[in-house]
């Protein structure tokens, strides 16, 4: 039912209060435009200061391989065999340290493993790897779920953070954050290691306690990611951001403290990472999330339609948007329509709150206008249907998700059929839009729409993802977003537009068949933007997606956090005014070159 295609045209996959003390001289150094340490450097760790580092994290200091070494050292031996065998399982994936969701981008960056990495098993661990990396001024990497599409959990010479293991997660029934009592009301919640993915959340709070938790929509994404960044789910049409639930975060910051963060201790951290951007502030090693009462139903809707020429493309267009702001906005309905170049609409929605009789009947009226016409040919079938939530992300006997099928797999683990195709995509290009709900308020904003939409699927598709603005979400859930660090014109908006394509994966020792053709891409890539640029005409300046957006946007700052940012940047040098933590086009990473290494 669910069918997320994310990135079309990759179905052909082959296979800071007061002083620093002692680190006081090493930030004169990078304030004086010195480049942080590679190996070779004369100040590069020695092997014996690498062994003091390992002793610290308890032996789990490791050497960091390429995802396909095994491959580029022997394509016919047993190692390069298993891991072609698993490259399409995002499990597995994430379970290498030099593993990434994808493969890169093309002209931005390719996957590129770091020389060692800390596998954190607690917050103790977290903070000698900050210090070390500090002391002895290394480039540091922080990885959770490596689902980041700009490549912020992987580069060259540095040290990184591995969170995968801190994977606990407890249930509360009465949760008030430290230094709260009294001030706040106890609450039901749940706490994650920042290595959990949200399948892991799911099954805790949904599957086995009943209740739901504002999360992800592909159950492989690690907490701590998302809920920086900000955070749609499936649902967020009708419980908001999962930044927006958080009440408590574990941190350990530049000064290799460990610090609790919530509204009542350091309340501009806690602020700053609902939704500042995930890796510049610090690494998050636990969230404590607001657990909501679990709707009796979700549900979906689906179906893909054709048209026979562009002017009945023109005319179904026309007539979804305007089904959809009669309809469908609101906050039971969320997820994708995807508006597609062979004058073909595919539909990929979810629902909450609605059995399936209340579900079909707000889409019978659509359904039967499209049965009626003559130039609209019905490719999937039309349909309407919803279940126990409880089940949602059940895996048994669930035709719409992948069990992880390996030996020894935790059995509630599974992924979506319609995430399939992201698994290790190559990128060609990709970038988002907010598109505010001013344009659906007269007959012609909903024609300037519906043109725009048309215009831009001539050059490439255009997903619309309604979860993913908040505009129609109950006041509660728009008043919390506006509490957040993300862009307000999130709360404005009704979706989130994204063009995106690329192809199989290209990960560096990977046996392709035939290298990337790269002009071929590029031309991809300039098509994704023409489709973008009549996007905008009709939404200027709405802002962008930090979490999925465009590499090269040259104007994140505004984009990604609008009028927050100056607040956000005075956060960043409280707490981290040397700049150990960077992720390009985080907030504060102005002055530093591209690959976070020499301070400009």
């Amino acid at each position: 039912m669910l069918r997320r295609s994310l990135l079309k045209g990759m179905a052909a996959l082959a296979v800071l209060d007061g002083g620093f003390g002692p680190i006081a001289g090493a930030a004169v150094r990078r304030a004086a435009g010195v480049s942080r340490v590679r190996p070779g450097d004369a100040a590069w760790p020695s092997a014996a200061e690498w062994q003091r580092l390992s002793q610290a994290v308890g032996g789990n200091l490791m050497e960091v391989r390429p995802l396909f070494a095994a491959c580029a050292a022997d394509s016919k031996s047993a190692a390069c065999a298993d891991m072609l065998r698993n490259m399409r399982n995002p499990f597995y994936i994430g379970d290498q340290p030099g593993g990434t969701q994808v493969s890169g981008w093309l002209d931005a960056w390719q996957p590129q493993p770091s020389v060692y990495a800390v596998k954190a098993r607690n917050a103790s661990d977290v903070a000698a790897a900050v210090n070390f990396a500090r002391e002895k001024n290394l480039r540091l990497v922080v990885k959770g779920g490596a689902h980041s599409y700009l490549g912020a959990s992987t580069a060259p010479d540095s040290l990184m953070i591995w969170t995968r293991a801190l994977n606990d997660v407890v249930l509360h029934d009465a949760f008030v954050p430290q230094g709260c009592e009294g001030k706040m009301a106890p609450v039901p919640a749940v706490s994650a290691g920042a290595g959990c993915m949200w399948i892991d959340l799911y099954n805790a709070v949904t599957a086995k306690a009943g209740r739901y938790v504002q999360g992800g929509g592909c159950t492989t994404v690690g907490v701590a990611g998302l809920v920086q960044g900000g955070g749609f789910g499936s649902f967020s049409k009708g419980f908001g951001t999962a930044a927006s639930h958080l009440l408590e975060a574990e941190i350990v910051t530049a000064d290799g403290k460990v610090r609790i963060a919530n509204p009542c201790k350091e309340p501009e951290l806690f602020w700053a990472l609902k939704g500042g951007g995930g890796g510049s502030w610090g690494v998050v090693t636990r969230l404590t999330l607001k657990t909501h009462d679990l709707p009796a139903h979700f549900g979906g809707a689906w179906g893909t339609i054709k048209a026979s020429s562009d002017d009945a493309f023109r005319k179904l267009v026309g007539r979804f948007v305007n089904f959809y702001a009669d309809s469908l906005f609101n906050p039971h309905w969320g997820e994708q329509a995807h508006i597609g170049m062979g004058n073909t609409m595919e539909l990929s929605f979810v629902c909450q709150g609605l059995d399936s009789d209340q579900a079909r009947a707000v889409w019978q009226p659509f359904f039967e206008w499209v049965k009626a016409q003559s130039d609209l040919t019905i490719t999937d079938d039309l349909g309407a249907h919803a279940g126990n939530a409880r089940d949602w992300w059940q895996i048994e006997g669930n035709d719409s998700m992948i069990p992880d099928s390996r030996a020894g797999a935790a059995p509630d683990h599974g992924w979506w059929k319609g995430d399939q195709d992201q698994v290790g995509a190559f990128i060609h290009g990709y970038d988002s839009v907010w598109l505010p709900a001013a344009l659906l308020a007269t007959d012609d904003g909903r024609q300037k729409l519906g043109a725009a939409l048309f215009a831009a699927s001539r050059y490439q598709m255009v997903g619309l993802h309604f979860n993913k603005g908040l505009a129609g979400a109950p006041a509660d859930a728009i008043s919390a977003a506006r509490q957040t660090a993300m862009n307000p014109a999130v709360t404005e908006a009704f979706a989130l537009a994204i063009i995106a394509g690329g192809e199989m994966p290209d990960y560096p020792g990977f046996p392709r068949p035939k290298p990337v053709d790269v002009d071929a891409a590029r031309k991809d890539a300039r098509s994704i933007d023409a489709a973008m640029a009549e996007l905008r005409r009709i939404a200027p300046n709405s802002g962008s997606y930090v979490n999925e957006t465009n590499y090269f946007n040259d104007h994140w700052q505004a984009d990604f956090w609008g009028g927050n940012y100056p607040r956000l940047l005075a956060a960043k040098r409280k707490y981290d005014p040397h700049g150990l933590f960077f992720v390009r086009h985080g907030v504060g990473s102005e002055g530093w070159s591209d690959d976070g290494f020499t301070r400009s």
